[in-house]
């Protein structure tokens, strides 16, 4: 465990607390937050799930803004994360760190419940004990599992996952809730739809594809190709997150308080929120952008469905535009392009 010491002074937007802040997505929103003048802390195991050299790249560039301070350890460690939150004093927390990956859950299920179920306990723990006064926890569109209709919505039900780690991410959904109706914590979950982009983790598909091309490797391609997915750029998925911590839910007086349409509990200050798209995009047509921005055709390799996958993932990311007025929409064109140019200057290829 260590603690970097960082410029904690309050400025003008408040301050954020970031588990997960090394991380893909956290690295993206704590610099999007240091850049609009927050203070942030980010609090990270840099676990070697995967290249820790690339965690460590994300946290150097992150160092180099004077309101940006961090902790290193992990999430089961409780004292130490209550002693950073404690001294960090934050508006609000935003918790990212979780062990990610659909497909090592299938070899390594128990890390998923030490780091998902007992770390996220420890973050939930720590905003009733300091009283935060607006606790954001990441969730996943894996929690639809099962469920044929689509696009996928907040208030469609949710009870057929189909891994351990979206399991761990329904039951992450309850604690959350449980906790916003004992102790009054406005609570928002938000549901995540295959985000891409700089930075990316190295198992993610856009990565491996990249990887293999440029190698001259096969790419696989699970289900013979028909597959679909609510492809989601990173640069806005954070963007959906930075305005929806200004959105804070309250408890309703009742169920008739509550509009058409919102996943806002009738009986705590906590919603669920889709962040995606809302573009089924075919996976072929995914890797055929990768292989226009690179300029080389892909080597493919077409296999059946793996074992907890699903056909396909679609968001209805209406609630999030009705909340914050922003909607998803990079294209997957320009989000790809802008992958490829970070890839090929971060690996010199």
């Amino acid at each position: 465990m260590s603690i970097a010491e960082g410029n904690n002074d309050p400025v003008r937007t408040g301050r954020i607390f970031i588990t997960g802040a090394a991380g893909f997505i956290g690295f993206h929103l704590a610099r999007l937050l240091l850049e609009e003048g927050y203070a942030v802390h980010g609090y990270d195991g840099m676990t070697d799930y995967y290249d820790v050299s690339l965690k460590r790249g994300r946290h150097g560039h992150l160092e180099q803004y004077p309101h940006y301070s961090s902790t290193t350890a992990m999430l089961e460690d409780h004292e130490t994360l209550m002693e950073a939150a404690r001294l960090f004093r934050p508006d609000a927390i935003v918790h990212l760190a979780a062990q990610a990956g659909v497909r090592y859950s299938l070899e390594n299920p128990r890390v998923y419940i030490d780091s998902n179920i007992v770390g996220t306990f420890n973050v939930l723990e720590a905003s009733r004990e300091l009283a935060i006064p607006h606790l954001l926890m990441a969730s996943t569109s894996s929690i639809y599992g099962a469920n044929e209709k689509m696009p996928f919505a907040e208030l469609d039900k949710a009870d057929e996952q189909l891994t351990i780690y979206a399991a761990t991410k329904k039951a992450n959904e309850s604690m959350a809730h449980s906790y916003a109706h004992l102790w009054n914590i406005p609570t928002t979950m938000f549901r995540f739809f295959t985000v891409y982009g700089s930075w990316g983790r190295p198992d993610l598909a856009s990565f491996k594809f990249v990887d293999a091309i440029l190698a001259g490797k096969p790419i696989d391609i699970y289900n013979n190709g028909d597959m679909y997915r609510d492809f989601t750029f990173v640069g806005d998925l954070v963007r959906g997150i930075r305005l929806l911590i200004d959105t804070p839910p309250e408890r309703p007086a009742g169920k008739d308080d509550i509009a058409p349409g919102d996943s806002l509990s009738h009986v705590a200050p906590f919603r669920i929120v889709n962040i995606g798209n809302s573009d089924k995009v075919r996976l072929l047509d995914f890797v055929e952008a990768i292989e226009v921005n690179l300029g080389v055709e892909a080597v493919r390799n077409y296999l059946p469905m793996q074992k907890g996958d699903v056909p396909a993932t679609w968001a209805d990311s209406s609630l999030l535009e009705r909340l914050t007025g922003f909607r998803p929409n990079t294209s997957i064109m320009d989000g790809i392009a802008e992958f490829v140019a970070w890839h090929r200057g971060y690996y010199g290829h």
